[in-house]
């Protein structure tokens, strides 16, 4: 059976959500509306000379200048620019589920969690093992310089992906540290997505926090947007 990838899956999906919204429609990137954020993914695919503003402060004024420029074509135009992946010649089209996955995954719960009555998405478990998988990786990255040892588990029992399953099963993930093993010890629970979103920033997540209180306040000293 043909199956895309997720991070093709969450394109397309992305795209649908947009198109229900309408551009003016709020996000949770701060001070982005869809029409804002639509703008940005068509420049980091089809813009790489620019697209390092994300991570670079020195190219960060080029990549805003591209961003507002592109924000001022028609709609359309710019879903049909989602819609159809990154150009011929970007990076990226070589190495979508690499780079995209989280990326389409969380701004598509950007705009979706930004209105009211949004509610958690199901995903398959296999999914859901790639999804744990990036907020692992991510959380590594993000969290080495917390002075403190950061324990992240999915959650067990009536909180699992599917009824009678347990997440922990459905995603063969095992709980990871990141930090000394003598720091003061915090604990993160949360389901794959969950922790995906939470460490790229957003707080519209469910997510449990708890531990060493001194851990919890260098944890909260990190910032974690983008």
């Amino acid at each position: 059976m043909d199956r895309r990838s997720l991070a093709r899956r969450e394109r397309v999906a992305l795209v649908e959500t947009m198109r229900d919204t309408g551009p003016d429609a709020p996000t949770l990137c701060e001070g982005w509306t869809a029409r804002d954020l639509a703008a940005h993914l068509v420049v980091r695919e089809a813009r790489p000379d620019a697209a390092a503003g994300v991570v670079l402060p020195a190219l960060s004024a080029r990549l805003e200048t591209l961003r507002l420029r592109e924000s001022q074509r028609p709609w359309e135009e710019l879903l049909d620019s989602i819609a159809s992946g990154p150009p011929w010649y970007s990076p990226l089209r070589l190495a979508d589920s690499l780079a995209n996955t989280a990326e389409y995954l969380v701004h598509h719960e950007d705009v979706r969690r930004a209105g009211e009555g949004w509610s958690k998405r199901e995903f398959d478990s296999r999914d859901l093992a790639r999804v744990w998988t990036l907020a692992t990786i991510v959380s590594r990255s993000r969290l080495r310089k917390v002075p403190a040892r950061i324990d992240l588990s999915v959650p067990r029992g009536p909180s699992t992906p599917r009824p009678g399953v347990d997440a922990r099963a459905a995603t063969a993930a095992a709980p990871v540290s990141t930090g000394a093993a003598l720091a003061p010890l915090v604990t993160v629970v949360a389901e794959p997505v969950e922790l995906l979103l939470w460490i790229f920033g957003r707080d519209r997540v469910d997510v449990e926090v708890s531990g060493a209180q001194r851990g919890i306040d260098a944890l909260d000293a990190v910032g974690r947007s983008v």
